[in-house]
């Protein structure tokens, strides 16, 4: 087995010429900074929960099996160089660039933080160091996707988003906003990278509360902590000066907290005690 390469949670090995092993890491990175304590089973949480949304959910994807607590094997497919995100409810950058004018919300949206949209909007971003967010037009003239395939990423994406939102919903959370990654293998469009807390935001029903922060069971607990210190503008500052942002020591709080909540959440989803 050959190393490819390292991401920022998973390093990528070459198993033969059909399949890859994805080994998920404790690793932590948030704002495209990578942060250098990890976060005690975030690897073995990923790697699960990847396992079971890849069973879960009915649409072709590219998992093969799990072969250990932080390992799936995959098969190997030319990825679309264009991140799938759906959002569900107003929160995250899309208030930002709502409040910059760089987003359009539909009529009647209400524009309260964490308010529930009308409909699932399909957002997609560039895949680079740092995602831009795209629309139809500029993923095109860009060449990442043809028309058809846009549509087809679209829909599927939405249709995906609300049937995990329905079993998210089953257990207690909601699912606020989802990215998925596709590839194409045997010229059809399949599901694949992989899909949990960091892919996704996680809030619990029962302290849901619009106009406000929500709790978070997935990497937004790093990034609002991150926020509320000024550590996101130091980043933006710094990059605004062409340096690389310095990342900060987390709380050891933070770091129990995340753990804590990437574990109960797994356990709720999948039933299974950890």
């Amino acid at each position: 087995m050959k190393f490819l390469t390292s991401g920022k949670v998973k390093d990528l090995y070459d198993v033969d010429e059909n399949t890859l092993l994805f080994k998920f890491s404790d690793r932590v990175s948030a704002y495209d900074v990578k942060f250098k304590q990890d976060i005690p089973r975030k690897g073995e949480i990923l790697c699960k929960f990847a396992e079971f949304w890849f069973n879960e959910l009915p649409v072709p994807n590219h998992f093969i099996k799990r072969e250990s607590d932080t390992e799936i094997i995959v098969k190997k497919m030319q990825m679309l160089p264009m991140e799938c995100v759906v959002r569900g409810y107003f929160y995250g950058s899309l208030v930002n660039r709502w409040k910059k004018g760089e987003f359009k919300v539909p009529e009647g949206t209400d524009t309260t933080l964490a308010a529930k949209l009308p409909e699932p909007i399909f957002d997609p971003t560039t895949k680079s160091e740092h995602d831009i967010p795209i629309d139809k037009t500029k993923a095109i003239e860009m060449k990442l996707v043809s028309e058809e395939q846009y549509n087809w990423l679209e829909k599927t994406s939405i249709d995906i988003y609300k049937k995990m939102a329905q079993i998210a919903d089953n257990v207690g959370f909601i699912l606020a906003d989802l990215k998925l990654e596709f590839g194409i293998l045997d010229n059809q469009i399949i599901l694949g990278d992989s899909i949990g807390p960091d892919e996704y935001r996680l809030w619990p029903k029962d302290s849901f509360e619009v106009g406000k922060i929500q709790e978070a069971y997935d990497k937004q607990l790093l990034r609002d902590w991150l926020t509320t210190n000024g550590y996101q503008k130091q980043f933006d500052d710094a990059r605004d000066r062409g340096e690389e942002p310095m990342a900060p020591e987390i709380p050891s709080d933070i770091i129990s907290k995340m753990t804590e909540r990437y574990v109960t959440a797994y356990e709720k989803f999948s039933g299974k005690s950890l």
